[in-house]
């Protein structure tokens, strides 16, 4: 999961391809490097983080799932979470369904950082059961190559990764695939690796947002910066809709970030409900819940 300090990518052709290559080299040195682990696993991503998975998120996970079937439920969930950095999600998400009695029949996430990897694999150790953990992996792959990186990793043929998910989420990653033109080859496999009647959540930062620290500190520099593209509501549920899902929720929401400490997170928390009458389209992230039809 992760959420770096994020600006626009240029509109100049040449310029977006130089920049293209330097982001890529910085993008890959972030979540690859050793500091990658201190800001992207829970214990020292921030309080913000640690409330959204116990709220905001969380909601809008048991809410997408209400939308299975009662027979996928009794066999017990298969979940895939892409882009998983750490595992936060996916971990807190284990550990809520066994509270809520909801069976888990198998859990992977995927990251194309192996030192993510690894953090998320030490961090699970820590977390679950010895249950939970026999029936949690984690593997290194792209989000834009899901289904060849999954049986490469899986050592299965790709035509048996056919509709082994019933419920498949990813947090602050399909942005990359939109800055690099590869969103459409996401949601064709994520359409692929869902069950029919399976169920995709997609939270993003939301382009609207007109308070990113690192997009204010951009606007008083003289020369810009030039970050991962940030894309609106309607161009993330766009893939989806191309490739044959059922848009089941469309909209912005959540006002705390994850970084913020306990004091910010509550004044934004006291602050959220006015502020969804008031600036909905502002509010700091995107959703989209996509179901596969059945």
């Amino acid at each position: 999961m992760h959420e770096p300090q994020l600006f626009m990518v240029s509109s100049n052709p040449e310029g977006a391809v130089n920049a293209g290559h330097r982001l890529q080299a910085e993008f890959f040195k972030e979540y690859t490097s050793p500091e990658a682990i201190s800001k992207y696993t829970r214990a020292t991503a921030g309080y913000g983080i640690s409330y959204l998975l116990d709220h905001d998120y969380k909601d809008v996970y048991l809410r997408a799932l209400d939308l299975l079937s009662d027979q996928g439920k009794k066999r017990g969930l298969r979940i895939l979470e892409f882009g998983c950095g750490g595992g936060m999600n996916l971990l807190h998400l284990m550990s809520v369904l066994d509270r809520k009695g909801i069976r888990v029949e198998q859990a992977i996430g995927t990251d194309f950082s192996p030192v993510l990897i690894e953090a998320a694999q030490r961090d699970a150790q820590k977390l679950l059961g010895q249950e939970q953990l026999q029936r949690l992996e984690f593997h290194q792959a792209k989000n834009e190559t899901l289904v060849t990186d999954l049986s490469i990793a899986l050592k299965k043929e790709k035509l048996q990764l056919q509709g082994a998910f019933d419920f498949i989420f990813g947090v602050n990653t399909i942005r990359y695939c939109h800055d690099a033109g590869k969103e459409l080859d996401c949601a064709r496999d994520i359409f692929e690796l869902l069950a029919p009647g399976g169920v995709c959540v997609v939270i993003d930062m939301n382009n609207r947002f007109p308070l990113f620290r690192s997009d204010l500190r951009n606007r008083l520099r003289g020369a810009k910066e030039e970050e991962c593209y940030v894309a609106s509501l309607e161009e993330y549920a766009e893939p989806f809709i191309k490739i044959g899902f059922k848009v089941e929720r469309k909209e912005h929401f959540c006002w705390v970030p994850h970084s913020s400490g306990k004091l910010l997170c509550s004044i934004t928390r006291l602050l959220s409900p006015v502020l969804n009458v008031v600036a909905p389209s502002r509010a700091m992230r995107a959703l989209v819940v996509a179901r596969k039809p059945s």
